[in-house]
């Protein structure tokens, strides 16, 4: 289950952040959920990013995504998360009872509008267990909680069934279609807009039955 919108090449750090707190100027805690640690990437996790990121059923729906996906591609991504070139609100995903990496998860500023955008992707062998979900939310109470936005958007992937399902699950509303890049096809494709504002998330945050 990915979202469509994790952008690995967009840099952050030039957007003003007009007397708000953007995710690219808080540095990012340590989120615990039922299931789940988010915390930063390291290279500790590269072995298990390149091995989970290297499948086109993941690289397809993720825009930015090459494939194949190598050691160094995984390298490259820690370095600049940890340079703060895609900001400093970018989750390696974790088991909390193993800590085995299993995804990445993030929040970045959108360009126009008080909003920010979240993606996220998931190793294949972790889909349809509610983890994607589980990180979802994590990082949505997060986003809402310590930043002035007033909604979150994601994209996902038209044939992307089981991520429209998460977005869904976590309140997200229907906005619209579009065309997105994808770096792995080398071309572009169709995706779904969803939106998730701040009064809904205010209705819907002790998440009962989400999962």
């Amino acid at each position: 289950m990915q979202s469509q919108i994790l952008r690995e090449s967009q840099d952050l750090s030039g957007f003003p952040s007009e007397g708000r707190l953007l995710p690219q100027e808080l540095s990012s805690p340590l989120l615990v959920s039922e299931r789940l640690v988010l915390r930063a990437p390291d290279m500790t996790d590269t072995n298990a990013i390149a091995h989970l990121a290297n499948n086109i059923n993941v690289a397809s729906k993720v825009s930015r995504m090459p494939h194949p996906y190598v050691q160094k591609d995984a390298e490259n991504f820690v370095a600049r998360v940890a340079s703060g070139a895609m900001g400093k609100c970018v989750y390696a995903v974790t088991r909390n009872d193993t800590r085995d990496f299993i995804g990445c998860c993030g929040l970045q500023a959108q360009e126009a509008g008080n909003g920010l955008e979240i993606g996220y992707w998931l190793g294949e062998p972790y889909w349809n267990k509610g983890f994607a979900t589980e990180a979802a939310q994590t990082l949505i109470d997060f986003g809402f909680r310590h930043f002035d936005t007033d909604f979150i958007d994601g994209r996902v992937r038209v044939m992307n069934i089981g991520s429209r399902r998460v977005l869904q699950k976590c309140g997200f509303q229907f906005q619209g279609t579009g065309m997105a890049q994808s770096l792995a096809l080398g071309g572009m494709v169709a995706v779904e807009w969803f939106r998730l504002d701040r009064k809904t998330w205010g209705s819907l945050r002790n998440w009962g039955g989400a999962r």
